[in-house]
């Protein structure tokens, strides 16, 4: 017999540190207004991220009709792994004036390779220079 297909309701998109998903905002009144079980996206997502901890996470949440959901773990933001790698807290207020850090273009290449699934390329080179973009975005200056 043929699976019944769910209907989706909708999509939530957060970004939560690995491991540290709990009822508070934003992930509680992100799935209460959908009528998600809190607690249960807490526990799955927690478990299926505490070997990450410490990372900021973007999830994608389907939510279904009858309030059932399944989500997707994505890697890193681009931005978070720049200021990692330049040990930067936080970025530029007035990036372009500003320099704040410098990461060596060798850290590109290890960033690019992580992040390849998520971006919209298919080659190196491409994703290197959508992140050297981010990266004079953020205010941090390449080094070769």
């Amino acid at each position: 017999m043929a699976k019944k297909k769910k209907k989706p309701k909708g999509q939530i998109k957060l970004q939560i540190p690995a491991g540290g998903a709990n009822p508070a905002p934003p992930v509680g009144p992100a799935l209460g207004q959908h009528g998600v079980n809190i607690m249960q996206f807490c526990k799955a997502f927690n478990d299926a991220t505490k070997q990450k901890e410490g990372i900021i996470l973007p999830v994608i949440i389907n939510v279904y009709e009858d309030r059932t959901f399944d989500f997707v773990v994505k890697s890193p933001p681009v931005s978070f792994l720049l200021k990692r790698a330049a040990n930067l807290a936080k970025a530029s207020s007035m990036a372009g004036k500003e320099t704040i850090g410098e990461v060596p273009r060798a850290a590109l290449y290890d960033i690019a390779k992580e992040k390849m699934v998520d971006l919209n390329t298919k080659d190196i080179e491409g994703a290197v220079r959508i992140i050297e973009g981010t990266a004079r975005s953020c205010g941090i200056k390449i080094i070769d």
